[in-house]
């Protein structure tokens, strides 16, 4: 049966689906439910923690409607013989005509506490006791339409032709059917079947992502053999205007290590925010020009390539290194240049966007390939530069990220890598002062953005939505955009970016804002890396509780970047969440936290269309990534598995390739 096929699934609604990766029935029953609520023993009233629980109580009045800006809450309280729970639904008015007095409600939400009391947020209505599974919010498809679509097709498809494993296989690592599992996860008989078909499913997509990961990283194969001596190393610490960490020195010496190998680099160097990785990555430029080589340093965003070009300048000019700017926003006659730069060796050390990788594109002698901010990458997109016309048979690669990846999801994400941490930052550096704001603080923060921008200090204003949306009591860019410009910072030069902005508006926004001729840039998250505005003190993240920590994090680190004491105000409502922000500096605790609060799937923020990691389940889950990994090694140093290894790797490309070329792993 095709998915076109099953009740209910018209053009609109089949187009739906495929925006959303889901192709055919074996596609639907992949999109798992992202929670569970387990609604067999609710939690007592008396008992509430600031977290998510299922909770069951008697109406103590009928429901109260409010008006306020266009916008609609309902208001009630249920009670059961322990304490008392208050509930508000926002632009749900339908809830008012829905529930009468003395009803008995079984909910489920996320429980925080305002002055001392126990509150719900648009809480979800459960119908029935039992484990009831949460699928993620698909515009136009309720959760519960789509729980019928996977009914349809769990009966549409037998056994053998959900299966993807032989049956050796499963006994020998205890894992259950294909479809079982599938059943169970749509539709869980007990927490116990849920568990069993939650280590299959996680079992296989973390086997199949590291299959993939191995069939392209090619870590282990010859590479070029560098020239250099240590005292290279101590030259290019001399040069600069500052003394290294040694964080910073460390993860050098393990760059210059690796290019004596003879065989390929496959570096990452992992740091927080404002660690210096750009210097270690300059100073592995240095190492290959010093040895006769060429290096391209590959940026994702047009204004980060230019801040690292302004960097690269001012550290590697003094050592004789030459270095140019490749990006898609150059004319003609200027790309023209630099092609001809890039391919004569004028320029050792080229950087740019993914302009690096295009056709036109030849290099010299390419030797060493740097890719920034890592995760907007994919393995393939590292590969195919690599394999540039003028590089070098197996260039050596060196890969930068900012963004903390506990232990167990560095595994996944990043298994074709060796990793150098940077943990400490370079001395003097300010850390950002983070606030939480409540609602009624906003006059507030509003003067205080006004007295800081009196005395030629810039504020990024950050907002999770691009769009107002119906089901989400949020606030979006350009809605924040009007409000702020028109109300409270009129006065004020304010700027827009988001991430569906054209091109040219988005560089030209942000270009504005890093030149100071913007007080206020009101963007999305699409300012989480590649922006370095050392005037820029304040940051202020609407909704903040809609963001992931580690996301947080990530935002905050874009203030603090120069001399003056600079401020993250989070906006929201206290809980024990956003607290960790205000205790921790420390992005590889709060990272790790966030996984554990979150999950693996909303890791890196809103979940884009299709995969960025291995969907399901078990990321978070040390053990079952290093059984995994263990797995897949004894399969590859056992020949007479070999077959069955290259039916895994087939197996990966059409469950991870197109994962790998986007980037978006």
């Amino acid at each position: 049966m095709r998915l076109e096929q099953l009740r209910g699934v018209g053009p609109k609604r089949l187009e739906l689906l495929a925006r959303n990766g889901i192709v055919s029935l074996e596609t639907l029953l992949a999109s798992l439910p992202a929670a569970y609520v387990n609604a067999i023993n609710p939690t007592p009233l008396g008992q509430l923690t600031e977290q998510p629980h299922c909770v069951e109580g008697v109406l103590m009045e009928a429901p109260r409607r409010h008006f306020y800006g266009g916008k609609s809450a309902v208001r009630a309280k249920i009670q059961d013989e322990t304490g008392v729970l208050s509930l508000t639904w926002f632009n749900q008015p339908w809830m008012a005509t829905q529930l009468k007095k003395g009803d008995e409600l079984l909910l489920y939400g996320k429980v925080g506490f305002y002055q001392g009391a126990a509150a719900m947020v648009n809480p979800r209505k459960i119908q029935e006791r039992g484990i009831q599974p949460i699928y993620r919010s698909l515009k136009g498809l309720p959760g519960k339409t789509f729980s019928g679509l996977a009914r349809q097709a769990l009966d549409a498809i037998s056994e053998d032709e959900a299966e993807t494993l032989p049956a050796w296989f499963l006994d020998t690592w205890g894992l259950c059917g294909k479809r079982f599992a599938w059943e169970q996860a749509h539709f869980p008989q007990s927490q116990e079947l849920l568990d069993q078909a939650k280590r299959r499913l996680a079992f296989e997509n973390l086997l199949l992502y590291q299959a993939a990961l191995l069939g392209v990283g090619q870590r282990g194969c010859a590479g070029l053999r560098f020239s250099n001596t240590e005292e290279d190393i101590d030259v290019f610490w001399a040069a600069l205007p500052f003394a290294p960490t040694q964080g910073q020195r460390k993860a050098l010496e393990d760059v210059f290590d690796d290019l004596q190998t003879g065989y390929a680099m496959r570096r990452l160097v992992q740091g927080d925010v404002g660690s210096g990785k750009t210097a270690v990555a300059f100073g592995a430029a240095f190492l290959a020009a010093q040895s006769g080589y060429q290096s391209a340093m590959m940026a994702p965003t047009d204004i980060l390539a230019q801040q690292h070009h302004a960097s690269a300048a001012r550290m590697l000019a003094p050592l004789g290194i030459s270095c140019g700017l490749l990006t898609g926003s150059l004319n003609a006659k200027d790309r023209r240049e630099a092609l001809e730069s890039i391919s004569s060796g004028a320029w050792q050390l080229v950087i740019g966007t993914q302009a690096l990788i295009s056709d036109s594109v030849a290099y010299h002698n390419l030797g060493l390939v740097i890719t920034d901010e890592q995760h907007r990458f994919g393995v393939q997109q590292r590969q195919s530069l690599a394999e540039k016309p003028g590089s070098r048979n197996q260039a050596h690669m060196l890969a930068l990220s900012a963004t903390p990846i506990p232990r167990s999801l560095a595994l996944v994400l990043y298994g074709d890598l060796e990793v150098s941490l940077i943990q400490e930052k370079p001395p003097g550096r300010l850390p950002a002062k983070t606030r939480i704001v409540a609602e009624g603080k906003r006059k507030e923060l509003y003067r205080y953005i006004l007295d800081s921008a009196s005395r030629g200090e810039q504020c990024f204003y950050v907002c999770p939505l691009v769009e107002e949306d119906e089901e989400q009591d949020t606030k979006s860019v350009k809605e924040t955009f009007d409000f702020l410009r028109k109300g409270p910072l009129k006065t004020l030069r304010l700027g827009i970016t988001y991430g569906n902005q054209a091109d040219e508006q988005k560089a030209e926004a942000l270009r504005r804002f890093a030149a100071g001729e913007l007080d206020v840039l009101v963007a999305s998250s699409v300012i989480e890396v590649g922006v370095d505005v050392p005037g820029a003190t304040l940051m202020v993240i609407e909704d903040a509780e809609r963001f992931g920590l580690a996301q947080l994090h990530q935002l905050r680190g874009r203030v603090g970047r120069g001399s003056k004491e600079s401020w993250c105000f989070l906006l929201g409502q206290p809980n024990d969440r956003l607290r960790v922000m205000t205790q921790s500096e420390d992005g590889f605790f709060i990272a790790q936290q966030d996984l554990e609060q979150r999950g693996p799937g909303e890791f890196f923020g809103t979940r884009q269309h299709g995969r960025n990691l291995p969907d399901a389940y078990g990321v978070g889950d040390i053990r079952l990534i290093e059984q995994t990994t263990a797995c897949l090694k004894a399969l590859a140093q056992e020949p007479a598995q070999s077959e069955f290894l290259q039916y895994l790797m087939q197996l990966s490309q059409r469950s991870y390739g197109d994962v790998f070329k986007s980037g978006r792993h």
